[in-house]
């Protein structure tokens, strides 16, 4: 049994859900971040430009920066009281319409980030190790978000503080098992585009077809290795990738299985550890970079 990515039909997308612009704090035009993300390969991006009154709420149309081959998801970072720590929620909105609504009157996070999951947006938890988020900012996000942010390459640079991984897998150890999505969050400011994107499988690069593919979690996320396959066979899982130099998977507490070598482009690990619980793969290749899929529910025997 091939994994949710895999098994799916149509071919991988590359595509970055996460960026910036002049419309709010970035440094470059519409125009000029989608050049840099076309010219780079990308086939999509997501202008989430932060949806604030500061810059007139935006959720910009990006439908003229589309071209043959390169498409656009219209989206926003969206910000409402408050987290854990007395600050704005961060989170992600993508595929929000156009007219889509300014924050209400004593609207909070929650409420605004479930009133764009019903507007048919793909919703997900930014940042959260840079936003210092608790397992309970989580809690109240289920239902709602439909993915936490794994990697974030823009808080990588300015702060040491990329990673999600923490609340990705607290959550799996309550149940609710959430996609993990890695993005670039893209200033441009220094240089952080083209380092962390998702990997969709979809039918068309088309945004329909990218949004249905996401909300299925038929994706995994990158840093720059490539996963070729995943699939179960037995009480093992087969991992095909490009050259890396570790294969594992993990899963409740220190549960894990790994495969470490030379150039590595396959390994057979073990799941009996996982029955009755959940699991994610990741693969690391020489430079430390990893890709990861989110986590899956593994039926007992």
């Amino acid at each position: 049994m091939q994994l949710a990515p895999f098994a799916a039909p149509g071919r991988f997308l590359r595509g970055n859900l996460h960026t910036h612009s002049t419309l709010s704090d970035g440094a470059e035009s519409p125009e000029r971040v989608a050049a840099i993300y076309r010219e780079a390969g990308y086939d999509f991006l997501c202008l989430s430009d932060h949806f604030i009154e500061r810059y007139g709420f935006p959720v910009a149309d990006t439908t003229g920066l589309r071209t043959d081959g390169f498409t656009t998801i219209f989206g926003a970072e969206l910000h409402a009281p408050e987290n854990s720590q007395g600050e704005v929620w961060h989170i992600l909105a993508c595929g929000l319409p156009l007219d889509f609504a300014r924050l209400g009157q004593g609207e909070d996070g929650v409420a605004l980030a479930r009133r764009a999951r019903e507007a048919g947006a793909f919703v997900a938890i930014a940042h959260p190790q840079w936003s210092s988020l608790t397992v309970g900012d989580g809690r109240a996000l289920l239902g709602v978000a439909h993915a936490v942010e794994i990697f974030n390459t823009g808080c990588a640079l300015e702060t040491a503080r990329p990673d999600g991984t923490y609340l990705l897998d607290a959550l799996s150890n309550e149940g609710a098992l959430l996609h993990a999505i890695a993005c670039d969050d893209a200033h441009l400011r220094v240089p952080d585009a083209g380092q962390a994107w998702v990997m969709v499988k979809a039918e068309a690069n088309a945004p329909e077809a990218i949004l249905a593919a996401l909300k299925g979690g038929r994706f995994y996320a990158s840093c720059g290795p490539v996963m070729h396959d995943a699939r179960i066979e037995g009480d093992e899982i087969v991992v095909e990738t490009s050259s890396v130099r570790n294969i594992a998977v993990v899963g409740r507490g220190s549960r894990a299985a790994n495969r470490f070598g030379d150039a590595l482009t396959q390994a057979r690990l073990p799941l009996g550890r996982f029955r009755g619980d959940w699991f994610r793969v990741v693969a690391t290749d020489e430079r430390g970079r990893s890709a990861w899929t989110g986590p899956v529910s593994l039926p007992a025997a």
